[in-house]
């Protein structure tokens, strides 16, 4: 199909690392939980553009540009390790019944995900070495192929996203009556987002 070899195992692999906890999932579960299902699927489009950023920049080759400029990488790796870091301490800070760390604007929870999403330049490598296993070379079709990955996985990632934040909705409008469970959930959010910014900055 368009040049991939074994679509149903491309999809069932996308899915897989769909459901992976990172930073991406806790970015649509915060959303959610702040900003209902429009703040959850703001996230979800932020996601998917980021992811298909860096998709493309991996289609294009910057992975390779950034393996010969391992101090680029490393640079990129950082930036990304401190934003989620930032993140993460804000909500650890936050005093209960002040401003919400993610504005409850959805833009502002799709730039949120996206530059979480984004920063995140292991994702380049991870495509670049996960695109061959799927591209038949006998009927591989060039920018049609990955197009039509693409497409796969920005479809499967709206589906997790938007059965996500509505799974997330219906549970946070239980748990929002009760500020103590919501503050817990917050600070917890926020540990887990200075541990992937940790993950990532000493990650090799």
């Amino acid at each position: 199909m368009f040049g991939i070899a074994d679509y149903g195992a491309f999809v069932a692999a996308i899915i897989l690392f769909l459901l992976i906890p990172g930073p991406g999932n806790l970015a649509l579960i915060t959303s959610t939980s702040k900003g209902g299902i429009r703040g959850g699927l703001a996230a979800t489009t932020g996601v998917i553009v980021g992811d298909q950023c860096l998709l493309w920049a991996a289609v294009a080759g910057v992975s390779a540009v950034l393996a010969a400029y391992p101090a680029a990488f490393k640079a990129v790796q950082w930036l990304g390790a401190a934003y989620l870091a930032w993140l993460g301490f804000k909500m650890l800070l936050a005093k209960p019944g002040s401003a919400p760390i993610l504005n409850i604007k959805p833009g502002h929870f799709f730039r949120q995900a996206f530059m979480i999403t984004l920063l995140n330049p292991k994702a380049i490598v991870f495509y670049m070495a996960f695109f061959p296993l799927f591209v038949d070379p006998a009927r591989h079709q060039g920018l049609i192929t990955f197009g039509a990955m693409a497409v796969t996985i920005a479809a499967l990632t709206f589906l997790y996203g938007l059965t996500s934040t509505l799974l997330t909705h219906f549970l946070a409008e239980r748990i929002r009556a009760n500020r103590r469970i919501s503050g817990t959930l917050e600070k917890l959010a926020g540990v887990f987002l200075i541990a992937f910014g940790v993950k990532l900055a000493i990650s090799r």
